[in-house]
C-alpha cells in the first residue's frame, strides 16, 4: 500500500510537472505571438494586412500591396489619398487596344516637360521611386536637391519596338513611361545617354536609381537591356511581375 501511494504521488508530481510546462509554453508561444504582432504594427511595410502608405519604408509586403494594385483603380488611387499625393483623375480615353480607362496624373511630380496621365500602378511607384530612391541618392552622391526628371513619354499606341504585329507595348495603355535624364537644383544634369558608362558620380547614380526602380516597378529596362535603350529607362506595371530588371 505505502509503495502504491508513492507512485500515485510521483504520477502527480509528474502530471503537475507536465502541466506546468505545457503553460510555461503556452506562455512563450503567446509572448511571441504579441510580440511579433507589436513589431509588425510598428512596421507595416512588412505586414501584409495593413494599408499601403508610400511613406511608409519600402519593405518586404511592399511589392506584394503594388501588385494587388493592379486591376483595381478605386484601392489604387484610395492609396494616393493616404499618401497625401496631389493627383488628378483625368476621363477614361482611346478604344480598343489603346483604350485608357485609368488616367492618372501627378500633378505634384518634377517630370518634365510636363506630368503625362499613366495608370494609378505607374503613378504609385513613380511616387516610392522619387521618395526612396532618387532624392536619397541626388542628396548622397551630389548633396543636391532633385529639380526634376525628364521624361521621353508615356502614352503611345503602337505596338512593342513600332511593329506591325504581335504583343501590344505597356505605352499603349500608358502602364509605362520613359525616362531619359534628372537635373538637380545646383543645375547639375545627369543623362542616361552620356552618363551612364564610366566611373563617375553620374553613372553610380544613374545604376542606384536604376536598381532602385527594380523594387517598384515590374519591368526595367535600362541601356545594358539592348540598344533600343540607350538613352532611356523603361519602367512598366505590366507582365506577370517577374521582376524584370536589365
Amino acid at each position: 500500500m505505502a509503495r502504491s501511494r508513492k507512485k500515485r504521488r510521483i504520477s502527480r508530481r509528474v502530471g503537475q510537472f507536465q502541466t506546468e510546462r505545457r503553460l510555461i509554453l503556452l506562455a512563450i508561444l503567446a509572448l511571441i505571438v504579441f510580440a511579433g504582432w507589436s513589431w509588425l504594427k510598428a512596421h507595416p511595410e512588412h505586414d501584409p494586412t495593413a494599408p499601403l502608405d508610400l511613406r511608409d519604408p519600402i519593405g518586404m509586403a511592399t511589392a506584394t500591396k503594388l501588385v494587388s494594385l493592379r486591376g483595381d483603380m478605386a484601392e489604387c488611387r484610395a492609396v494616393l489619398d493616404r499618401s497625401d499625393v496631389a493627383y488628378a483623375a483625368l476621363d477614361p480615353a482611346g478604344e480598343g487596344a489603346c483604350a485608357r480607362p485609368d488616367r492618372t496624373q501627378l500633378t505634384d511630380f518634377p517630370l518634365a516637360p510636363g506630368s503625362p496621365p499613366v495608370t494609378c500602378p505607374v503613378a504609385t511607384a513613380l511616387e516610392l521611386w522619387r521618395m526612396k530612391s532618387v532624392e536619397p541618392a541626388a542628396r548622397a552622391i551630389f548633396g543636391s536637391e532633385l529639380a526634376r526628371i525628364e521624361h521621353l513619354g508615356a502614352f503611345s499606341c503602337r505596338r512593342l519596338y513600332g511593329r506591325d504585329e504581335g504583343a501590344w507595348s505597356q505605352h499603349a495603355t500608358a502602364n509605362a513611361i520613359d525616362i531619359a535624364g534628372f537635373v538637380l537644383e545646383d543645375g547639375r544634369r545627369i543623362s542616361v545617354l552620356s552618363d551612364w558608362d564610366g566611373d563617375a558620380d553620374e553613372t553610380r547614380f544613374l545604376r542606384e536609381v536604376r536598381n532602385g526602380a527594380c523594387g517598384v516597378f515590374a519591368t526595367v529596362l535600362s541601356p545594358d537591356y539592348n540598344a533600343a535603350h540607350a538613352d532611356h529607362f523603361h519602367f512598366d506595371q505590366g507582365g506577370n511581375w517577374t521582376g524584370v530588371c536589365r
